[in-house]
């Protein structure tokens, strides 16, 4: 006699269902089903040719999903029932053996592990691709100055290549949050059953080794509970988008007519509707745009698992579409960033005009003065005083007098000249770490050997 009296509403069935997206997970489903099987025959708990029986019918139904022959039906659930109904169908009553000792519980969460597993690693790739580009650029424009910003404004000269090198750094340590994604995927939750263990002497690490998990989950209310390693892909994932957003954010700013330093390609831009002369930059634009996309959804599955009571509850359905739909973002995101970094054309004169702007080197002479006693925060105000002068007169520093350099400081002489002859300004950044040439081209080595 069935549990339930009456059959389940149409719209339980619509709002219950998940097949619409978790059908990503057959690829796993399947692998794990397979190990799973041989585990059970190994294990003595099913008979050898019940296990072959099982695996052809497992077999026929991955070969009808490759095809896109599988016959779904109204009736299933989600992907695993669907893959055990076919499996019965194709096996006969031997079917029904493939769900011995394991639950829905414990077998979706091992699935939703082996998709992060496979994406974070999909992803670490996608990453170095783009930092491979990245350093190409640098090596491409090693010497092409450039102004650098601090609140959007002129602040210091710096080379094109040490800007570029500043998202490989980013992305550099987005490959290593993906890194601990994995970590967070080594321990295999099933069976652990539907959340306290199964009635059978299963051989879990078997299971463990041949699906590529160095260890099984300690605790089984714990296992099918856990959902851990798809928030860290999900925050990995975000702070990586928004690395990108900031790439397409001063793309977008460098192609505008105001800036000029560089145009993306026709293949990622569009024009107007009604402009005829535009030629919009919206490859970077969505960059920036995607972003608070991938985020929302790593805010939305805190607020899913947020005080949620162990163990299994129907809560957890809802990390998937935040989990496929980020990744899919992501993916897009970082191969569009490659093509269009690849595509891009950069001006160096124009780049080189704004570089020239003698006030970026107000922070050098006030370093004059400090390599002349004078303490750093009087120097600081010795310049800026030159530099209001300067502008009260409509003059750049260099086009003042001796006598006016004299009325702000007695050390300054015609080293300040010196001092405004721009490549200085961008050589005299000797730390490590800094803009000056032999600093960059430590770096580019750094990011090669980073590469591999």
């Amino acid at each position: 006699m069935p549990r339930f009296a009456e059959p389940q509403d149409d719209l339980f069935r619509q709002l219950n269902s998940s097949l619409s997206f978790d059908w990503r997970l057959a690829p796993y489903d399947l692998a794990q089903s397979r190990a799973h099987v041989g585990m059970l025959a190994a294990a003595g708990i099913i008979e050898t040719g019940d296990r072959d029986a099982l695996l052809e019918a497992l077999g026929e139904a991955e070969r009808e999903l490759d095809d896109g022959a599988f016959p779904f039906h109204e009736g299933d659930e989600d992907i695993h029932m669907a893959i055990e109904r076919r499996v019965t169908e194709l096996a006969g009553p031997v079917g029904g053996k493939l769900h011995t000792a394991r639950s829905r519980n414990d077998q979706v969460a091992t699935d939703v592990a082996m998709f992060v597993r496979a994406h974070a690693l999909d992803t670490g790739e996608a990453l170095r691709r783009l930092m491979a580009t990245l350093v190409g650029l640098a090596e491409a424009h090693l010497d092409w100055a450039m102004p650098g910003y601090t609140h959007l404004q002129r602040a210091q000269p710096v080379y094109l290549s040490h800007h570029l090198l500043a998202y490989f750094w980013m992305f550099e340590r987005d490959v290593r949050r993906f890194e601990h994604v994995l970590t967070a995927t080594e321990r295999m939750p099933l069976g652990a059953g539907a959340m306290a263990g199964v009635n059978f002497a299963t051989d879990r690490r078997a299971v463990a080794r041949e699906l590529g998990f160095p260890a099984v989950a300690e605790n089984s209310l714990d296992a099918v509970s856990n959902r851990d390693h798809v928030l860290d892909f999900l925050s990995a994932a975000a702070t990586c988008a928004t690395h990108l957003s900031r790439l397409g954010g001063e793309l977008v700013l460098w192609s505008s007519e105001e800036f000029g330093f560089c145009e993306v390609s026709d293949a990622f831009a569009s024009g107007s509707s009604i402009m005829p002369q535009k030629k919009n930059p919206d490859a970077a634009e969505l960059l920036r745009a995607k972003a608070p996309r991938i985020s929302g959804h790593l805010v939305a599955l805190h607020g899913v698992l947020h005080g949620l009571p162990l163990a299994y509850n129907k809560d957890l359905q809802e990390d998937k579409e935040h989990l496929f739909d980020a990744a899919d973002t992501l993916d897009l995101c970082l191969a569009a960033a490659d093509g269009m970094l690849e595509g891009v054309a950069f001006d160096r004169e124009r780049l080189a005009a704004a570089a020239a702007d003698e006030f970026l080197a107000a922070t050098d002479v006030a370093d004059l003065l400090v390599r002349r006693g004078i303490p750093f925060r009087e120097a600081h105000g010795i310049v800026a005083g030159l530099v209001r002068s300067a502008l009260e007169q409509d003059k750049v520093l260099s086009e003042l007098t001796r006598a006016e350099l004299s009325e702000h400081s007695d050390a300054l002489d015609d080293e300040f000249y010196a001092v405004l002859s721009q490549d200085s300004w961008l050589e005299s950044k000797v730390s490590e770490g800094g803009t000056a040439l032999v600093r960059v081209r430590e770096q580019l080595d750094a990011a090669q050997a980073c590469l591999g």
